[in-house]
């Protein structure tokens, strides 16, 4: 019999993912694993468990977990799935663990091989193992449609015998992967697109989609990338000059998509309470960040928010969760892309390769120790209460940010949304 990969039903009553698909169940049934799927797992992002088990998965229930030699999962485990898990157990999740000291000490203590999938290098042999990335493609996809279903007008320009509807101004904040799916979104429903970022290299990207890039283009602007492709934090200078276009830009803005996200510290604050107050009645601003505190002020998670002014904020939850049955797919194949690299292929056993960069990159609790070396030293975790961030700093997302492309034939070549 060979060793055994575990599919379970997400706890979390607002998680509609699942972390397999009928064509990813077969591919490890393929690599020699026997596969469980807990009933019902893939109900929310419309899999059937016929669909699994013609696939070759057995359907089983949560205490199928103890047997488990590989869990593939959605959301980091709680500490009491993790009860039900063998030791030395191979978990891969997304673990959101920054802030998160208790959940990644239960980790250690369930003497699991825990893996973060949001660590994953961002190198050319891990593409297909991107979560970030595939996630936030559709995250930003859903912020236009969830945009468009709260504003109650029409995006595209429309010249009719009974007059002129206007099209709808629409301002992306922050070009990383979300940022240039709900520009190309937004483009194809007919809207006036601009969209800002510091990252100079992006500004061909927005150009490329359809969109006026807006930034003040100074030197400090031209410089502004850290060598891993990610936005730096600018000068209090240039900041006050970014707010000052920004405020003046917002507006006019019919619609506002925020998508700025730093890993382990507070989302930085783009869109003051002036800034919504300036914005007329019946606007729409989406944000994308209001899980890590938000982009806008006003914001409130899971909420959409209806200000003074008739200004609506959106702050929807797990927005790739709102377009499942596509997430669910693409999550599924960046964990077997992954999770293939660890198997001896003759042997068809798992063999976890401690000394490869992607096990290392993401490698987070292992033979009942924290291992990554962002939580093995509380003076370099970012905690509870990280630093903050200035309020005007303008960062590219990196809970979804995809690095700019730094070689101009390479953007060509991939495409940019």
């Amino acid at each position: 019999m060979g060793q055994t990969v575990f599919i379970p039903r997400e706890v979390d009553p607002n998680e509609p993912r699942v972390a397999a698909s009928p064509e990813t169940v077969k591919r490890l049934v393929g690599l020699g694993f026997d596969v469980i799927v807990e009933k019902g797992a893939g109900l929310g992002s419309r899999i059937p468990d016929q669909d699994f088990a013609a696939a070759g998965g057995a359907i089983g229930t949560a205490a199928d977990a103890k047997k488990a030699d590989v869990v593939l999962k959605v959301r980091r485990p709680t500490e009491a799935e993790l009860k039900g898990y063998k030791s030395g157990a191979a978990v891969i999740a997304i673990m959101d663990p920054y802030g998160n000291d208790a959940a990644v000490a239960a980790l250690a203590r369930a003497g699991v091989t825990a893996f973060s999938m949001e660590f994953m290098p961002r190198i050319t042999r891990a593409q297909s193992m991107d979560v970030l990335s595939s996630q936030a493609n559709l995250a930003g996809y859903q912020a236009v449609i969830d945009a468009a279903a709260e504003y109650d007008r029409a995006l595209p320009m429309m010249m009719t015998a009974a007059g002129t509807v206007p099209a709808a101004k629409a301002f992306i904040m922050g070009v990383g992967v979300a940022g240039l799916q709900a520009i190309a979104t937004a483009r194809r429903l007919g809207a006036i697109v601009t969209a800002t970022d510091v990252r100079p290299a992006v500004k061909e990207q927005v150009q490329s989609l359809g969109a006026k890039f807006l930034a003040v283009e100074d030197e400090e602007f031209k410089a502004a990338e850290t060598a891993g492709g990610y936005a730096k934090e600018m000068s209090k200078e240039y900041q006050a000059k970014q707010a000052a276009l920004t405020a003046e830009h917002i507006a006019k803005q019919d619609i506002v998509i925020t998508t700025a996200l730093i890993p382990g510290r507070p989302a930085p604050r783009l869109i003051s309470a002036a800034m919504v107050a300036s914005m007329k009645p019946g606007s729409v601003i989406v944000d994308l960040a209001v899980e890590r505190g938000g982009n806008v002020e006003g914001a409130a998670p899971g909420k959409v928010v209806t200000t003074e002014n008739g200004v609506k904020i959106v702050g929807h939850l797990n927005v790739p969760g709102r377009v499942a049955a596509s997430a669910s797919l693409l999550y599924a194949k960046n964990l077997y892309a992954f999770l293939e690299t660890m198997v001896d292929k003759t042997a068809k056993q798992l063999s976890i390769k401690r000394d490869d960069e992607l096990v290392k990159a993401t490698m987070l609790t292992d033979g009942g120790k924290i291992v990554h070396p962002n939580f093995t030293k509380a003076s370099e975790t970012p905690r509870t209460e990280p630093a903050a961030i200035p309020a005007t700093t303008m960062v590219a997302d990196a809970v979804e940010a995809k690095p700019a492309v730094k070689k101009k034939s390479a953007a060509k070549s991939k495409g940019t949304a």
